[in-house]
């Protein structure tokens, strides 16, 4: 399997199925990250904190490196690329003014509003990522029929929702979105009341989808995936455990990691597969010597190390001027600048704090407009 292994037709019957990428990357992105998520629930009881907070190297392989991470891979889909960039610089340009001066605003008159409004932001965008999921298999299998897109729908957005209600109708937890009383209580019925809705719409699902694979031959293995490991880690992680590592690593993983993957296939499988196509109609120029950072190694490791250094940047701001709880992460600061930087900083909490949002409101709504099939064509 390489990076930018794709989803061409083969003589193979398993490669003819609706995959995004290819088979082994679409198992590797969505039931790989799944299967990694559950692996590390009997590994911190076996450690001793899965019933406890998230310790700090989990922290760092999962908030750090994937879930902020992730955050700054959409610099990858448009501010590092010119092109894109100019097809709507106002939408471009404006949403982080925006969200810099609404987030200001709030922050300004409520912290707890602030974080709140955030955490539903973050919400509703991780709901909508798994079923642009859903979205995207359907669109690449051609199915468009109206019962089983209801069916589909119902499905990903109750194994989602379902969870969320459950949460809000057991305030507190010992974990919540950003911080502490983010959410809002809700009554104990409405999780009541939705449960059934919730197994029917999986048993619907799971029939649907097991009777066009047997009737017709119409298997879609990649959506069955991502509607199974979606469903399974969010009960697991809410609702069956009452901890911040379960929810954490249940949560973030499958949340980041196929997000990533779409990034860098977006930025660069998809044009080498049109550049390959360009390199067979001028085969007879001799070939130029390829950079390392052309191959997919150094791909990987330039679109890993520019939003991992991103990553620890941001983290490290949050640290030094609001949260001041990992100063281990950030030793190697000399501690007499590290105080005066914590200082200057904490000084100006009410500007920092929207300004260090910024990057992910502007990643929960430009995520709205990058995947929508009109803009994917016209890209």
């Amino acid at each position: 399997m390489t990076t930018c292994d794709s989803a061409s037709p083969s003589r193979h019957s398993l490669e003819r199925l609706p995959w995004l990428f290819s088979p082994a990357v679409d198992l590797a992105t969505f039931g790989g990250s799944a299967l990694v998520a559950l692996a590390m629930l009997p590994l911190g009881a076996a450690l001793g904190f899965l019933h406890d907070e998230t310790p700090g190297w989990t922290w760092v392989a999962t908030i750090l490196l994937i879930d902020v991470a992730h955050v700054y891979a959409t610099g990858f889909r448009v501010y590092f690329d010119g092109t894109e960039l100019r097809r709507r610089p106002w939408l471009y340009g404006l949403t982080p003014v925006l969200a810099f001066a609404i987030g200001g605003a709030i922050y300004s008159e409520s912290v707890t509003l602030f974080w709140s409004v955030l955490a539903y932001l973050a919400v509703f965008h991780f709901i909508r990522q798994q079923y642009g999921w859903v979205a995207l298999y359907r669109s690449r299998e051609g199915d468009d029929e109206k019962v089983g897109w209801w069916i589909d729908a119902s499905a990903i957005y109750l194994a989602t929702l379902y969870p969320l209600i459950h949460w809000h109708a057991h305030l507190p937890r010992h974990f919540w979105w950003f911080a502490e009383g983010d959410f809002i209580q809700v009554p104990e019925i409405a999780a009541i009341i939705v449960m059934p809705i919730y197994w029917l719409s999986m048993l619907a699902y799971a029939a649907r989808s097991l009777s066009r694979g047997l009737r017709d031959g119409a298997w879609s293995p990649g959506k069955d995936i991502v509607v199974l490991t979606t469903a399974v880690c969010w009960y697991v992680g809410i609702i069956t455990f009452n901890s911040d590592y379960a929810f954490t690593v249940t949560n973030v993983i499958i949340h980041g990691v196929p997000y990533m993957v779409l990034i860098y296939w977006y930025r660069w499988c998809r044009i080498a597969e049109s550049s390959d196509s360009a390199t067979d109609q001028a085969s007879a120029h001799p070939p130029r010597p390829i950079s390392r950072w052309q191959t997919n190694t150094g791909r990987a490791a330039l679109f890993l190390g520019v939003v991992w250094i991103l990553a620890y940047a941001e983290e490290m701001l949050w640290d030094f001027g609001i949260w001041q709880e990992r100063g281990w992460l950030f030793a190697w600061v000399p501690p007499g600048f590290a105080i005066s930087a914590g200082e200057t900083l904490a000084e100006a909490s009410v500007w920092l704090a929207p300004a260090l949002a910024v990057p992910q409101i502007t990643h929960y709504v430009l995520d709205g407009f990058l995947w929508r099939r009109r803009q994917r064509a016209s890209s």
